[in-house]
């Protein structure tokens, strides 16, 4: 059964590759799995056929034979571990390829998605203006947190993996802000991430499936 993978039908970012069915597009290139898409109206994300894949109401989710699955990490990771080529056969190099990936969700993300809060949905607030250096505080601090581990090495832990896919999809969301130019190291990891063919046949799957569902 063919693979079949949900998303937005038209993205907020308009098909820059930020949304998170980019990181899912990106990981089925890498393990070279041909994929479907089904796109989903902001509208329907909360009706009860959408709700049945995701109880969120969120995207992406991901379709294969009998099995549904929702959250990218959680996609990701069974891709990986799957069909291979984006966990180390090592044991232990498995385990911080792992490691790394639930960083980037967990220890990565969330401030940077504050970050999009804050201006978003939260910039119209009496706070909004001493809170925003708050926000950006933490950011600088964890990607400094991260530059420094990352040192000269081309990816986090030996060859490229789930986790530094992972990551540079989470970076790749300060895109906007400007704010990752400010620490070079990982600047040049994320455009690393970008150069790969797998990427670059994502983003432009992703860029043209925006364009295709564009609102006239």
């Amino acid at each position: 059964m063919t693979i079949t993978i949900t998303c937005f039908e038209h993205s907020p970012d308009g098909g820059k590759g930020l949304a998170r069915d980019t990181r899912v597009r990106w990981a089925l290139e890498e393990v070279g799995q041909p994929y479907e898409v089904r796109g989903v109206p902001f509208p329907k994300l909360k009706e009860a056929e959408h709700l049945a894949r995701h109880p969120f109401g969120q995207i992406p989710v991901f379709e294969e034979d009998d099995l549904t699955l929702f959250e990218s990490g959680a996609i990701i990771f069974h891709l990986a571990d799957r069909y291979g080529g984006l966990l180390p056969e090592d044991p232990n190099a498995r385990s911080r390829a792992i490691m790394w990936l639930f960083a980037a969700l967990n220890s990565v993300e969330p401030s940077i998605l504050d970050l999009q809060n804050a201006k978003f949905a939260e910039g119209d607030k009496p706070w909004a203006s001493e809170r925003m250096p708050l926000v950006l505080e933490r950011i600088k601090q964890r990607l400094k947190q991260l530059s420094d581990r990352l040192g000269d090495n081309e990816w986090l832990d030996g060859e490229f993996s789930a986790g530094d896919l992972m990551m540079v999809s989470v970076l790749l969301r300060l895109k906007p802000s400007g704010i990752l130019g400010g620490f070079p190291t990982l600047t040049a990891y994320v455009e690393r991430g970008e150069a790969r063919p797998a990427y670059q046949r994502a983003f432009k799957a992703q860029q043209a499936f925006n364009a295709a569902s564009a609102p006239a």
